[in-house]
């Protein structure tokens, strides 16, 4: 079975191809493309509310392009989803009724609270040892998303309006960052050490600038190293030196920001970087649902 996932950022948008096999009863997900087009949708929207008139041409070129390349791969079913960005912008439902029209492609906006139970569709904790309780961090553009498993149950799940794009813009209140750490502090109590899986496009690049191993943490001090590090040199030296994206290099500084602060909250001092992402959760929630349907 071939499934496709859309998913919408605040900072990009990605599609994911891949190829679903049944064996014995599992599973197993093979990822066959993932493609990523940086629309940057939340420097219109948390500022402005809305999406510009520019911004809206290029969602929808960009989902002609993907409807294509899901024809030209023979994906059978989709599941197309929008985060922070389309959440906060007012002229989002116009959006997608037109998406919708030429292109046939239904796009869902994900409530933060939905957005935190994707990211936990991909199971990774369940797979881990058992000596550990395990918080999910998942940082975007316009939101970041906690959800902690212990003692293997999903304890606690939230969603906070911390986003990198909105720390870049000066949109982050401090009570908002109180408000996560007082959260932090009130839901992850747990008699077993406690391990961070990180999610978003920023901790894969750092764990790809880190050099180490699959499979291997990061630590909470290292993290902090690439803060200091990247912070010492201007954005164009970040893109020459570290071979960045622009579109990378100026929101890694405030991912890395939120992933220490909620690990320091968090009394976590490594964190897993499985290469997972909101379109994977996606994936599995598709072919949850497609099973439940008989199809």
């Amino acid at each position: 079975m071939r499934l496709a996932a859309i998913d919408i950022g605040s900072n990009a948008a990605r599609l994911l191809i891949a190829d679903v096999l049944e064996y014995k009863g599992t599973a197993q997900f093979n990822k066959i493309n993932l493609i990523r087009v940086p629309l940057r949708l939340g420097f219109d929207v948390f500022e402005n509310a809305e999406i510009s008139k520019h911004k809206r041409g290029m969602i929808l070129q960009t989902m002609k392009a993907y409807n294509h390349l899901m024809n030209v791969y023979e994906v059978q079913h989709v599941k197309a989803c929008a985060t922070s960005a389309m959440r906060d912008a007012k002229n989002s439902a116009d959006i997608i009724r037109k998406v919708k029209l030429e292109t046939g492609i239904e796009i869902k906006i994900l409530s933060g609270d939905e957005e935190a139970t994707m990211i936990f569709e991909n199971h990774i904790a369940e797979n881990l040892d058992k000596q550990h309780a395990y918080l999910y961090i998942d940082v975007g553009g316009g939101s970041t998303e906690l959800t902690f498993f212990a003692e293997g149950k999903l304890k606690y799940k939230e969603s906070f309006n911390i986003g990198t794009i909105r720390l870049l813009k000066g949109l982050v209140a401090d009570n908002t960052w109180l408000e996560l750490k007082e959260h932090l502090k009130s839901n992850t109590k747990s008699s077993l050490p406690i391990t961070a899986i990180g999610s978003g496009g920023n901790i894969n690049k750092v764990f790809s600038l880190s050099k180490k191993k699959e499979g291997k943490p990061l630590s909470l001090e290292l993290l902090k190293d690439y803060y200091k590090e990247l912070s010492n040199v201007s954005l164009e030296e970040r893109i020459r030196i570290y071979k960045l994206r622009e579109d990378r290099a100026d929101v890694i500084l405030p991912a890395l920001q939120i992933y220490t602060n909620v690990m320091r909250w968090g009394g976590i001092n490594e964190i897993y970087v499985p290469k997972i992402g909101l379109a994977d959760g996606l994936i599995q929630s598709l072919y949850e649902e497609l099973t439940l349907a008989g199809k």
